[in-house]
């Protein structure tokens, strides 16, 4: 039978806690990095290929040991290295909460003497925001709302760290609880505000990214709910209108490229509601009057909803301001919007309140051909502008006789038309009661003709 006669020296333990040993070993000192070994692991991140994501896990265990993590600070080119992978696009090595460690250096960085670093350090906060409330609170705790209020106040001039700076906010206000968790309150607190109103003009050289993010972040905050009193007494309101009339220069020269449509969204946006918070902009401007109306023309075919979005603004700057709406007739821009009658996707119903402001006011509108507008209307297939055009309709025959007198002239028809193409009782109800109410003089026919839909709606 065979024997083993040598018996070798068996290791305490089992071959697994002689592995893990191996392995803390191992672990132990790569904590303790080297200067060689910081330089050696840079470089390799830095050349990439397939060992990059496992050389960055290293680094990552690495770092956990506070001695190692000031060897790594104190080389060079380290910081530059770690922001530039944390603002990659590579999804295995970049994870939000893996990346909250390096926080306050990204934050220290803000104030650093290189502006590429300040701009990436932004960039690269501005990417861990939208990852998760865990990050955001993280970050907010850790000062980011004033460290990037120190950063736009010092580097005011510098405007591609201007436009990092926008991205950044604008991520952290854009968040689904920003309202929630009162990051917007944060925010005015900070001082930041005039900074990022100051910056909403665009610069004729650098062009308009850096208004473009800082708009944004104007848009957010009106969005919010806090009371916009405090972004009008800042100047918010006359900076967006100067910037607005800014703008309706250069489209009116057919200057439609270099991103100016994504300026004037969140600017019309911004603008629209803070006239709603009750902002009053001088009666006698009537330059927005005509940068509105070029914006609505010039937008109307290739951005339908950015068309829409300017008569909004332009409703809210006439509802309740009887200079406006005299100024809209003065400039003979009655005609222009008018023309949005006969449009549908929603245009027309922010048309509305330009033609309720009195007698005078209705037959302006009348001799700008207001009234065959509307009768072209009449027959349209959305309910919604059927009912705006009626409302305008008993609005004009209700306040001039010198509309009835014109009405008088069709017959009617316009109105039995609408009536007939309509199928909701609501529509013709309103049709039969203008007829009969201002309109006795019509023939039998028509009356009886009025009384039978009327009959067949209530029964």
């Amino acid at each position: 039978v065979w024997r083993l006669k040598t018996l070798r020296h068996k290791a305490s333990g089992s071959p697994n806690n002689q592995f893990k040993h191996k392995r803390r070993e191992f672990e132990k000192s790569v904590f303790h990095l080297s200067v060689y070994f910081v330089r050696e692991m840079i470089r390799g991140v830095q050349s990439g290929g397939e060992e990059k994501a496992a050389r960055l896990a290293s680094l990552r265990k690495a770092l956990r040991n506070p001695e190692s993590q000031l060897t790594f600070i104190k080389s060079e080119n380290s910081m530059h290295m770690l922001i530039g992978q944390l603002s990659s696009h590579n999804a295995q090595c970049h994870v939000g909460q893996a990346c909250l460690p390096a926080g306050p250096y990204l934050l220290t960085y803000l104030s650093s003497q290189s502006t590429k670093l300040t701009e990436l350090s932004l960039y690269t906060l501005g990417n861990l925001c939208p990852d998760s409330t865990v990050v955001r609170e993280k970050l907010l705790a850790q000062g980011i709302v004033s460290a990037l209020a120190n950063c736009i106040h010092n580097q005011r001039y510098n405007l591609a760290v201007v436009e990092a700076v926008g991205f950044t906010l604008s991520q952290l206000l854009q968040a689904k609880d920003a309202t929630e968790k009162n990051h917007p309150i944060t925010v005015m607190a900070s001082g930041i505000v005039p900074h990022v109103i100051s910056a909403l003009t665009p610069d004729p050289e650098f062009g308009y990214r850096p208004a473009i993010e800082c708009m944004c972040c104007l848009y957010y905050l009106v969005s919010s709910n806090l009371d916009n009193a405090m972004l009008i007494a800042q100047g918010a309101l006359s900076q967006c209108s100067a910037v607005l009339i800014t703008l309706g220069g250069a489209v009116a020269q057919g200057n439609l490229e270099g991103g100016i449509e994504l300026l004037t969204w969140p600017l019309l946006r911004c603008l629209g509601n803070l006239l709603v918070s009750g902002g009053d902009v001088m009666p006698e401007d009537t330059r927005l009057l005509a940068v509105l109306c070029v914006f609505s023309q010039a937008y109307l075919h290739p951005h339908p909803a950015l068309s829409r979005e300017t008569l909004w603004v332009l409703n809210n700057l006439t509802a309740g301001s009887s200079g406006f709406c005299s100024g809209l007739l003065l400039l003979n821009m009655a005609p222009i919007l008018i023309q949005f009658l006969s449009f549908s996707k929603g245009i027309n119903s922010m048309v509305r309140n330009q033609f309720h402001h009195g007698t005078e006011y209705c037959v302006g509108l009348t001799q700008a051909g207001l009234l065959t507008a509307l009768c072209a209307t009449l027959k349209m297939a959305e309910p919604e502008v059927v009912t705006l055009s009626l409302d305008v309709l008993y609005m004009l025959v209700s306040s001039s006789p010198q509309v009835v007198e014109e009405f008088t002239r069709l017959n009617g028809v316009p109105l039995l038309e609408a009536i007939q193409y309509n199928s909701e009782g609501e529509q013709r109800v309103r049709a039969a009661y203008i007829l009969d109410h201002h309109f006795p003089s019509f023939s039998e026919v028509n009356i009886a003709f009025t009384c039978y839909y009327l009959w067949t709606y209530y029964m």
